[in-house]
């Protein structure tokens, strides 16, 4: 039986990854172990299961196949296992995370100091970026992800909650400049705006009739970080747009004030997202169910008043 199931798992995980070194990081092994130990299945079935290429690896008809039939078997291994070690062993091993840099910082960093306290067995790896990081080519478990997911149906998520974004600016600069009054108002104002890369963040706001329109007002700074944006704007250097989780103290100490308070604030989704997987590791578990317990009602209470 031992002999059957060789190869097995690295199969499904060369399947599920898209390449044979994503694979070899996942199961930490070696790229040549994992191509060895397919080599050998496929020799054993005497059938290709993939089609490779120097550039890319898609399965065969017969890899398709045998991969269905190999997730089932490991599935009801699992379930087995768990029930034989339930109550006896914490979950263990490596979950990679990623999450949007300040949101990471902020937010999920705390929940995950909390797991790895509970849990001693498990391995984090977190990766704080704010460009949309590819679960498959990067070998990444979890991600967290601001706005529209799209329509992607190698991947689960669950809704976080959401992220309300608003304009602010501090007393002084307000007091310096007046305050506007209208969305055209902004026109005559000065803007602090995020620009990731080559890509500038235009501010999603309603015109006369309501219809949101990307604005953008005269601006000399552009930062990639949010809370560089925070201080400026708490330093009296113009208007910026913030999420509410974050200016939610600044707002009641007075260091900043509302712009256009009237205007409703910009509602961003936040997802917690994974590839599809017929069953799911009680390591990663453990790490959704967290994040899942804990960031609704963070986003929930920063969206409160006073922003």
């Amino acid at each position: 039986m031992s002999d059957r199931l060789s190869g097995v798992a690295a199969f499904v995980q060369a399947a599920e990854a898209g390449s044979f070194a994503l694979a070899a990081q996942r199961m930490h092994l070696t790229r040549s172990a994992i191509g060895k130990s397919i080599a050998r299945l496929e020799e054993r079935l005497g059938a290709r299961l993939f089609h490779r290429t120097t550039r890319s690896q898609s399965l065969t008809e017969d890899g398709h196949a045998f991969y269905e039939r190999c997730v089932r078997a490991l599935a009801e291994l699992d379930a087995g296992e768990a029930s034989l070690h339930a109550g006896q062993r914490d979950p263990q091993g490596r979950v990679h995370l990623s999450a949007p840099v300040l949101f990471g910082r902020r937010c999920i960093a705390p929940v995950l100091l909390a797991v790895a306290q509970r849990y001693p067995q498990i391995e984090l790896q977190v990766s704080f970026t704010d460009r949309v990081t590819d679960l498959v080519e990067e070998g990444v478990d979890l991600v967290v992800r601001s706005g529209t997911l799209g329509d992607d149906s190698a991947m689960v998520a669950r809704h976080l909650g959401t992220q309300v974004m608003t304009l602010c600016a501090s007393p002084a600069y307000l007091a310096r400049r007046g305050t506007p009054r209208s969305v055209a108002d902004l026109a005559g104002h000065e803007g602090i705006f995020y620009a990731n890369g080559r890509r500038e963040m235009a501010w999603p706001l309603p015109d006369e009739q309501g219809v949101p329109r990307d604005v953008v007002i005269p601006h000399r700074l552009r930062f990639d970080d949010l809370e560089t944006i925070l201080a400026t704007a708490q330093a009296g250097a113009g208007i910026a747009r913030l999420p509410c989780w974050l200016i939610a103290e600044p707002l009641r100490t007075g260091a900043l004030a509302k712009v256009l308070p009237g205007l409703p604030g910009t509602r961003i989704g936040m997802h917690l997202a994974w590839q599809q997987t017929r069953y799911l590791p009680s390591r990663m578990r453990v790490v959704i169910d967290a994040l899942m317990a804990d960031i609704p009602g963070a986003l929930a209470s920063g969206n409160e008043q006073p922003c």
